[in-house]
């Protein structure tokens, strides 16, 4: 078995009522419940601010403030999961909730050194 981590990412989105958020949350858990009790779930990881950030691009120490501005999404959090190979975690990821929120999910290996 392998760790990948997943990136979750999301286009702009207006803010959410209270009742979507607890609707979104419901969902996320319930998902993570399943990858915990398969044995899959590393670490739940943390959510990201998605309104705080910056980019440095060379070693002069040019930035930008807000993370990746340029882009039409950001990674607002991230899990890390144990699957026997990248389809195997890319197939994880196909339950994830973020779809419903016209999100993605970037599926990394994480290199052993």
């Amino acid at each position: 078995m392998s760790e990948f981590v997943f990136l979750y990412r999301l286009p702009t989105q207006p803010a959410a009522t209270p009742q979507q958020m607890q609707q979104t949350l419901q969902k996320w858990r319930a998902w993570f419940d399943e990858l915990e009790a398969k044995g899959q779930l590393v670490s739940l990881g943390q959510p990201l601010d998605k309104t705080n950030g910056g980019v440095v691009k060379d070693a002069k120490g040019t930035f930008s403030d807000g993370p990746y501005a340029e882009t039409k999404d950001i990674v607002v959090g991230y899990s890390l999961v144990e699957a026997a190979d990248l389809r195997h975690a890319m197939q994880l990821a196909t339950g994830c909730p973020i779809y419903d929120q016209d999100g993605m999910v970037e599926v990394r290996p994480i290199m052993i050194m």
